[in-house]
């Protein structure tokens, strides 16, 4: 550990003392025995999202403007687009400022592009890493300490904003000593060993000195299958743990019926899991047949280099390419519904 990052940490711990909040403590100490429960980190892949910087607003750091959590480059490309043309569309009656929002559109239509400016705001799209923590028993489940709703829904709309919206990409700022640590320790991540093609493993050593600081992003939540072997993702990534119970319960009693086209048979076996799940509150695992589904904990970075956020790299892949997502929009505001 260099001098620098041992003091970094010794004023991240002097300020947790400095404090005096209980709450804080208990999450610190739950962060600690988290280390030594789940010491191992098993890279999830790249996930997406957009970034903003508007020096208008007084602050030069970059904010998310959506959340990273696609999983190619387009998707948060797309993402980009529809909130360029609906800020056109809706939040404005001067023509000259819809047709500034309508160019940058315009060139998101046409090109992949990760960067474009708009009314003197820069919007990036960025790319960061999704990883999970593993020990003895697989995949660390939710903390004690992590966020749960006062009162959990199981029915309806469930209106949690992602903990992403709005969150500042400030590598100098950490909630304590173990988050300062984690991140000392991803600032030399990279992606390593045969299984990865050339060109990812060159990519990733390159951004570890293009793009040297870290920015650990709120922690989300999913569902995983264990197969015997090891862990497969199912579905989003969730806000809070419930949210992610939520997406297993429903998928349990509906959508993979639908999806995997069940018999009756074997619906009412879903079902009935999926109603013995609900039943248990805030249980973090399931079984039905012979599968077991566990919610995990799933954790973020971004780097960071001198310019911000790393965008994209060359060896991130699309599915598919740019195109026009929304009806023709005249600077008049008259929007033209093309055929």
């Amino acid at each position: 550990m260099t001098d620098d990052w041992k003091q970094r940490l010794d004023a991240l711990h002097a300020e947790l003392v400095r404090r005096d909040d209980p709450v804080a403590w208990v999450m610190e100490a739950d962060a600690v025995e988290a280390s030594r429960r789940y010491p191992d980190i098993a890279p999830r892949g790249p996930v997406f999202g957009v970034a903003a910087q508007d020096p208008s607003a007084g602050d030069p750091r970059w904010r998310l403007l959506k959340p990273v959590v696609n999983g190619t480059p387009q998707q948060a490309r797309d993402g980009l687009n529809s909130h360029l043309w609906f800020r056109a569309k809706d939040d404005t009656d001067d023509p000259a400022v819809r047709r500034e929002l309508l160019s940058a559109v315009r060139v998101l239509e046409r090109e992949p592009a990760d960067e474009v400016t708009a009314l003197g705001v820069r919007y990036r799209v960025v790319r960061g890493d999704e990883f999970a923590r593993m020990g003895d028993d697989g995949l660390e489940p939710p903390r004690p300490t992590d966020p749960e709703p006062a009162a959990p829904l199981w029915d309806g709309r469930d209106d949690t904003p992602s903990p992403d919206l709005g969150f500042v990409l400030d590598p100098g700022r950490d909630e304590g000593p173990m988050a300062g640590a984690l991140r000392l320790g991803l600032r030399d991540f990279a992606y390593t060993g045969s299984r990865y093609p050339a060109d990812v493993r060159e990519g990733s050593a390159r951004a570890v000195l293009t793009h040297p600081d870290v920015v650990c992003l709120p922690v989300g939540f999913s569902v995983a299958e264990h197969d015997g072997t090891g862990w497969t993702p199912h579905g989003a990534l969730m806000a809070t743990p419930h949210e992610a119970r939520r997406l297993l319960h429903d998928g349990m009693a509906r959508f993979w019926a639908l999806l995997y086209g069940f018999d009756e048979a074997r619906k009412a076996v879903y079902a009935r899991a999926a109603e013995a799940y609900r039943a248990a509150g805030r249980a973090d695992e399931a079984r039905v047949e012979d599968r077991l589904f566990r919610i995990c904990r799933v954790e973020r970075m971004v780097r960071m280099g001198p310019d911000g956020p790393e965008p994209p790299r060359s060896s991130d892949l699309d599915d598919y390419g740019p195109m026009k997502l929304h009806p023709t929009l005249h600077e008049d505001g008259t929007v033209v519904h093309d055929d």
